[in-house]
C-alpha cells in the first residue's frame, strides 16, 4: 500500500505513542510503503527544528529513521493550486508523482479535497481501520 504522510502526522508518530505512531510502525512492518520529495521532508525538517527540543523526549530518532526509509520522488506537475492552503500542495504533487493511494493527515485544507486525482485523504485512524480489514 502506497502512502503518502504529511510532517504533521510524521512529526506526532515520533514524539507520541497514538495513532500516528502506530502508522510508522506500518511502516516499519512494511504494510505500508511510505513517499516523500525534498520538499515535504524540509518541512519535517522545520517542524523538528522548531518543535522538537521543546519535548520531553525529542522526537530527533524516529524522524530520522522516517527519513532513511521513506521513498524519495520528484513532484509531480500540478498546474494550478489545488488545496485551499498553498503549502499543502507539495503533498499532493508527492503522491500523485509517487502514484500513491493514500494520503494520510489531521490537515483539514487536505481532508477538504476528498480524493483528488483518486488519492484517497485520510487520517491516521482511516488508515489503521483500513489496515486491520480483511482484504477481498
Amino acid at each position: 500500500m502506497k502512502v503518502v504522510f504529511d510532517a504533521g502526522v510524521v512529526f506526532s508518530g515520533a514524539g507520541w505513542r497514538g495513532e500516528a505512531y502506530r502508522c510508522l510502525l506500518a511502516m516499519a512492518q512494511r504494510r505500508v510503503t511510505a513517499y516523500a520529495t525534498e520538499t515535504t521532508l524540509n518541512e519535517l525538517n522545520d517542524l523538528l527544528a522548531d518543535r522538537g527540543n521543546a519535548m520531553k523526549h525529542p522526537p530527533s530518532a524516529i524522524v530520522h529513521w522516517f527519513q532513511d526509509r521513506v521513498k524519495r520522488v520528484e513532484p509531480a506537475p500540478l498546474g494550478k493550486q489545488r488545496s485551499r492552503d498553498a503549502k499543502d500542495d507539495p503533498y499532493l504533487a508527492c503522491a500523485l508523482s509517487a502514484v500513491a493511494q493514500f494520503m494520510i493527515t489531521r490537515d483539514d485544507d487536505l481532508l477538504v479535497l476528498g480524493k483528488p486525482f483518486g488519492i484517497q485523504i485520510m487520517t491516521p485512524r482511516e488508515l489503521l481501520v483500513r489496515l486491520t480489514k480483511p482484504l477481498v
